[in-house]
Parts: C-alpha cells; sequence; structure tokens
C-alpha cells in the first residue's frame, strides 16, 4: 500500500504518547481497584472480563491511531489473551517515549541558553566545544531512542495483533506470484489483440490494396488511373490505422513529448470529448509515466465502447509520494470492476505496487482511482 507522508506519522507517534500515559493509570487504578476481588476463584472471571472490556477499548483505539497515520491494517478478531499484555508494553514503551522526547526538549533549552551565553560573551572557547560535542553525543543518542521506539511501537501492535513478520512476507510472496502471473495473462492478451488488429484490419486493407493494384494493371489507361487514385485512398487509410496499432502498442510520445502530449494525444482520438488535466508536479518515472498512459486509454476506450458516456474527464495529479490518476465518464455506469477490461488495468496498477478502485453504480457516473508509487 502507499506509504504515509513523514509529518503524517511523526503526528502518529505522538498521538501514542498520551494513550500509552492514560494506559498506565487505568493500569494502575484498575489494578488497585479490582486486585483484590481477582484473588478469588468466585469473582476473577467476571473481574477479568470487565478489565479487558477496558483494555479492548484502548486496544481498539491505538489499533485506530495505527491504521490512520501509518497505514497498518489489522483482523477484526481480537485475542482476547494479548489485550492486557499489549497496553501494558505499549503503556511501557510511551513513557519511555515521553521521557526520551522530554530530554530532547531539555537538550533544545541548554542550546538556547548555550547560544545565548555565546552572544552575551560569558562563554570561553573551550566551553563552548565542550558543550557541543557532548550536545551532539546525545542529540544522537536521543534521536535513536526516538527512532528506536518509534519501530517499536509498530512492532508491538503487529506482534499482538497483526500478521507476524513471516505472515507478511509469504503474503507479499503469494501478491507477487498472482501479480506476475496476472501480468502474463495480460501481456498474452495484448498480444492476442494486436494480432487481431493487423488480421482483421491492416492485414484485410492490405490485400485490398493489392487487388486494386492487379486490377490496374489489367485495365485501360483509363481505368487505372481511377483504380491507383482509389489504391491511393486505401493506402492512407492503411496508414492511418497501422499508426492506431503502432499507438495501441506504445506511443513513441511517451518517449519524446512525455505524458501530457501523449494523453492529449488519446483525447484528439476519441470519439467523445475528453478532458485531461495533468497537474505539475517534477519528473515521473518511466514505468510509471507508461502505466498512466495505458490507464487512460483503456479507460477511454472501455467508456467509449462500454458506457454510452457522452464525456470523460481525466485527472492526474500527485499525492503522498504516490500518481494519483481518475478517470470519470458520465454513461450508465454497472461496470464490472472484474470484467476483462477493468482486470487489466488492475494488474498494470498491481504491477508497480498501486492499486485500483472502481465506482460505478447504476445509472453512473463510473470513476476508476488508481494510485502508482512513484517516489
Amino acid at each position: 500500500m502507499p506509504g504515509k507522508s513523514f509529518p503524517q506519522r511523526a503526528t502518529g507517534y505522538l498521538a501514542g504518547i498520551p494513550i500509552a500515559l492514560a494506559e498506565s493509570l487505568y493500569l494502575i487504578l484498575g489494578g488497585a481497584v479490582l486486585g483484590p476481588a481477582m484473588l478469588w476463584p468466585q469473582t476473577r472471571s467476571g473481574v477479568l472480563r470487565l478489565f479487558r472490556a477496558g483494555a479492548r477499548r484502548f486496544v481498539d483505539l491505538e489499533l485506530g491511531r495505527r491504521s490512520r497515520f501509518f497505514g497498518d491494517t489489522f483482523p477484526a478478531e481480537r485475542d482476547e489473551q494479548k489485550l492486557l499484555p499489549y497496553i501494558a508494553a505499549h503503556a511501557a514503551a510511551g513513557l519511555l517515549s515521553a521521557v526520551v522526547l522530554a530530554l530532547l526538549g531539555f537538550g533544545l533549552v541548554l542550546a538556547v541558553l548555550l547560544t545565548w551565553g555565546l552572544i552575551r560573551g560569558s562563554i570561553g572557547v573551550v566551553d563552548l566545544l565542550t558543550q557541543v560535542v557532548l550536545g551532539g553525543v546525545l542529540l544522537f543518542l536521543d534521536l535513536q531512542g526516538v527512532l528506536t521506539l518509534a519501530a517499536l511501537d509498530g512492532r508491538l501492535a503487529r506482534r499482538h495483533f497483526g500478521p507476524s513478520e513471516r505472515e507478511m512476507l509469504k503474503r507479499r510472496i503469494a501478491e507477487l506470484s498472482a501479480s506476475r502471473a496476472g501480468i502474463v495473462r495480460a501481456v498474452d492478451h495484448e498480444r492476442r489483440r494486436i494480432e487481431r488488429d493487423l488480421h482483421d484490419g491492416v492485414q484485410q486493407r492490405l490485400v485490398a490494396l493489392a487487388m486494386l493494384l492487379g486490377r490496374a494493371r489489367r485495365r485501360s489507361p483509363a481505368e487505372a488511373a481511377r483504380l491507383l487514385e482509389q489504391a491511393h485512398r486505401e493506402s492512407e487509410e492503411v496508414l492511418v490505422e497501422l499508426r492506431e496499432v503502432a499507438w495501441r502498442a506504445f506511443p513513441s510520445a511517451l518517449d519524446t513529448v512525455g505524458l501530457t502530449a501523449a494523453l492529449a494525444g488519446v483525447a484528439e482520438r476519441s470519439v467523445i470529448p475528453v478532458r485531461v488535466t495533468v497537474e505539475p508536479g517534477g519528473d515521473l518515472p518511466r514505468a510509471v509515466e507508461t502505466a498512466a498512459y495505458f490507464v487512460v486509454s483503456e479507460a477511454v476506450t472501455n467508456a467509449v465502447k462500454h458506457s454510452g458516456a457522452s464525456a470523460v474527464t481525466v485527472g492526474i495529479g500527485r499525492t503522498a509520494g504516490n500518481l494519483l490518476v481518475r478517470v470519470t465518464d458520465d454513461g450508465s455506469g454497472g461496470a464490472d470492476p472484474e470484467g476483462s477490461g477493468l482486470s487489466g488495468l488492475r494488474l498494470r496498477a498491481a504491477a508497480l505496487d498501486g492499486r485500483m478502485t472502481v465506482t460505478s453504480p447504476p445509472g453512473g457516473p463510473t470513476e476508476i482511482t488508481v494510485e502508482i508509487p512513484c517516489d
């Protein structure tokens, strides 16, 4: 999935500290109040259920924070035996994070005081160098502690309620295997489509052109001139169709003038109006540009053939390190996300770790959104 930006992750890490403080108070106060009742076998199970119910609220809050700010996913079911151990571990890590951040803030205050003393001239060169070296070492250790605790925050959640690293690796391997098989099928489908275009279109026109030239050789000069003029028109149509086949295979405009001009060519060739908006966002990797072009081209083709749309809108922009491609038509809707056309678009996006969503209620409109990592 697409990764979150650094400000989002930093905000999520800081948001976990007050939750950890609340968890600490819950464990201390709850243990003090309910602890005696846990000693009696008759009341132990009921008290534990009550204690775990409160712990579940903290766990839901924590996993929601991980999902919102870090993009983590967790199963809906929670192991009841892991609720209390998780909030205990997270509370300890959160308190340690608060201490480390407090030391970092204290170091910043000392840096301000040192700067002020340097301006006033009350600190000598030797004292200044000593303080700078010591402060630099402590700052390095403090930042390392913050990074380690931030990584521990994620590992605790995944270890207790998410898939293990081994399981995540297995899933990734399965995703890559499925993506590779899908790409092979998509390539074979594309080859068959190009073969049909050449056989049913260009080849048939060339055969007709050859027949016209053969008839012109056997006719009178006046009749031959008419047939040659007809053959000339046929050759121009063959060139146009051959150019269309070449554009569908790979547009040369991507290599020469870039994605924006190539998409302008898609709009010009469409039989219905296509409005393309490309937000400036810097250069893109060639593979991302190619995928974006074919996503738009195939989505427009599908809209023309199947949706009955009168207009198509294409928007391309950058968001959180991803290229966002959105194609909307005002057709009849009801598009099948698992159909051959849309599944091919999904495979193109998945090949680059992207994802595609389709919204197509009956009656329209249809909106196809593709996000592709581009950093």
